[in-house]
């Protein structure tokens, strides 16, 4: 119902809903506070303070722009859309040459938009989480789908490394906390987070290439920028690691636009001693 609403309408009704989100007491709120005062502890009360609101802000945006993602079509999206992506070109070349790609991407708050944006320009495919509701997951899988010609969930490896190995382009996040029986305790921003080290596996599987997806908004343009990434293969902890230190750099660079959210120390730090 809301995407359905003129395109001049949904800045300032997402920042509306974003004010509610800001006012209410939502424990995603108090995720994204404590996950920005601890990765920028060198920033002073009020800097910090500032990332945050624009983050709770942001997240209001997000709400129209998932729905725009999952709802629209491409035309309307060409239409209505400011977006510009850079490096595409290379991605294109790996393609045209039959080279898998494993294109590694951070959790933006608008991440759906970025990958059906993408998903319209060149052919990619995505490895998701499955929801716990089997209904929001129909409707995720429906939206996403639009964008993406197939998606496997994270605990199918096999999956995706055939799509890699038959020249796949598949889109891939690893800055989440998915359990530390799966993970490995690695740095990011400086503190001990529970990291997955399958991308070196994907990688010396299908031989495949790596790239890096950025996503920021720029004068009220959507950039997806695209370029090669060249992690530490010396070990699968130290190629997660460069992945880590790869994504911290790029989240500094626009940190209201990342999903904070998302309780990344819960296995170092503890979801009831630091998310409460």
């Amino acid at each position: 119902m809301l995407v359905s609403l003129p395109r001049f309408m949904h800045k300032p009704l997402g920042y509306f809903i974003g004010l509610i989100f800001y006012i209410l007491p939502l424990n995603r709120n108090l995720y994204s506070k404590k996950n920005i005062d601890l990765c920028f502890a060198e920033l002073d009360s009020d800097q910090r303070s500032k990332i945050y609101r624009k983050n709770i802000f942001n997240s209001g945006i997000t709400i129209i722009s998932t729905g725009i993602a999952w709802f629209w079509t491409n035309k309307r999206i060409n239409r209505s859309i400011k977006y510009n992506i850079k490096g595409l070109d290379g991605l294109v070349k790996q393609q045209e040459d039959g080279n898998g790609v494993l294109l590694i991407f951070k959790h933006s708050l608008h991440l759906e938009l970025d990958s059906r944006i993408l998903g319209m320009n060149i052919p990619v495919y995505g490895v998701e989480r499955v929801h716990n509701s089997d209904y929001f997951d129909s409707v995720q899988s429906s939206g996403r789908l639009k964008g993406l010609k197939d998606s496997a969930d994270k605990n199918q490896p096999i999956k995706f490394i055939r799509w890699l190995k038959t020249g796949k382009t598949v889109l891939y996040a690893i800055d989440q906390d998915y359990g530390i029986n799966s993970s490995e305790v690695m740095k990011f921003f400086g503190n001990n987070a529970a990291t997955i080290t399958a991308p070196y596996k994907i990688v010396e599987s299908a031989k495949c290439k790596t790239y890096f997806l950025n996503s920021y908004i720029e004068n009220n343009t959507l950039i997806l920028s695209i370029e090669s990434f060249i992690g530490d293969m010396s070990s699968p902890i130290n190629f997660s690691q460069s992945i880590n230190d790869f994504i911290e750099n790029k989240i500094k660079l626009h940190p209201d636009e990342y999903l904070w959210q998302h309780r990344r120390f819960k296995s170092t730090l503890g979801k009831d001693n630091f998310y409460k």
